[in-house]
């Protein structure tokens, strides 16, 4: 099976499962896949999450910008216990696409761009 790094290399026929609109100014898709590929590859614990995932993207307590990467950003929301829900979303030319989503116990060093 070829490993698929980017949501927008999966056929243009898939079926959008969701749309979400951020805090900041973009919105953030994915198809029926490639959540099918996170949540059975990537992050099974993500599997029963989507609306987590959701929430996250559309009401995340922060964002920040990947140290390596100008394009990708990490959103953040709480999930209890020193627990988070981390969304990871790429921007290109405007358009929003869902990277992965996981839980972890610590956000990850980078630019601060919004904050609840």
């Amino acid at each position: 099976m070829k490993k698929q790094s980017m949501q927008n290399d999966l056929p243009s026929n898939s079926e959008i499962l969701f749309e979400v609109t951020t805090p900041i100014s973009f919105s953030v898709r994915t198809t029926i896949e490639y959540w099918q590929f996170i949540v059975t590859i990537k992050h099974p614990i993500m599997l029963n999450r989507l609306a987590d995932v959701q929430a996250t993207l559309s009401n995340p307590d922060e964002i920040r910008l990947s140290k390596t990467d100008s394009q990708v950003y990490l959103f953040y929301r709480d999930d209890g216990a020193k627990r988070w829900v981390c969304a990871v979303t790429r921007r290109l030319d405007g358009e929003g696409f869902l990277i992965t989503a996981y839980r972890t116990s610590a956000i990850k060093e980078g630019d601060l761009v919004w904050q609840k």
